[in-house]
Formats: C-alpha cells, structure tokens, sequence
C-alpha cells in the first residue's frame, strides 16, 4: 500500500500503547501470508535480543536489537511504520513455517491485505 491502511496503523498504535501482545492478526505482503500475534515494537526488540544472544554465531548481533536506533524519542506521537509479529508463521499449503512460530517485522505500507485473526490450516 503506497498509502498505509489508517485501520492497521491504528491496530499497531494501539498495541504499542497497551504493551499487549495478544492482538491476532493476519497480513499479506509480496504475496506471502503472515499470521501470528502482534508485540510492541520493544517487546519484539527485546526478545530478538534474547534469541540472538544464546547465540555463538550471532550473539554479537543482539545488541542492535536491545537498543533503539533511532535514539531517544521524547515524543513517540509518529504513527507506527511496522508491525511486530511473534509466534508467527508464513502459510504455505497446509503448513505454516516455521511450526513453532517466529519474529516478523513487516512495513505497514507494503501490506497489501489483512485480517483480524490468526489463521491455522488443517487437513481435516
């Protein structure tokens, strides 16, 4: 989307706000299909940085994601450019990678479309 969903940057604004990581959500972007729940940006930093650091190979890379590039931000009034999925999976078929779910940060401008909701496949 050239110009971001008003809707979903809302959603995003508002787990920001609420610290609340029990928003479902489901987006397509380039064609693929993302769903999980959505973090706080922090909180999606914060547990990348937990991740990477249990590392041998990436752990130096954990400190990019526990501090905030852009520096301090006195008025965090912007409206949010990103979503922060946790526990999240690409559907592809009737599976959904990785099993476990995963950390996706994904432009709001480049979804295409979404959905409330996290959406499972079944053979059933």
């Amino acid at each position: 989307m050239s110009n971001p969903d008003e809707l979903l940057v809302a959603i995003s604004a508002a787990v920001e706000s609420e610290r609340s990581n029990q928003m479902s959500l489901t987006v397509v972007v380039g064609g693929a299909v993302i769903t999980g729940r959505l973090a706080p940006e922090a909180v999606w930093r914060e547990r990348v940085a937990e991740v990477l650091k249990d590392s041998d190979r990436l752990g130096p890379f954990a400190g990019v994601f526990s501090r905030d590039p852009r520096g301090p931000r006195p008025g965090r009034d912007e409206a949010p450019t990103h979503l922060h999925f946790h526990l999240a999976r690409i559907l592809q078929g009737s599976l959904g990678i990785p099993e476990t779910g995963g950390m996706y940060r994904v432009a709001i401008k480049d979804v295409s479309a979404w959905s409330v909701g996290d959406i499972s496949y079944s053979d059933r």
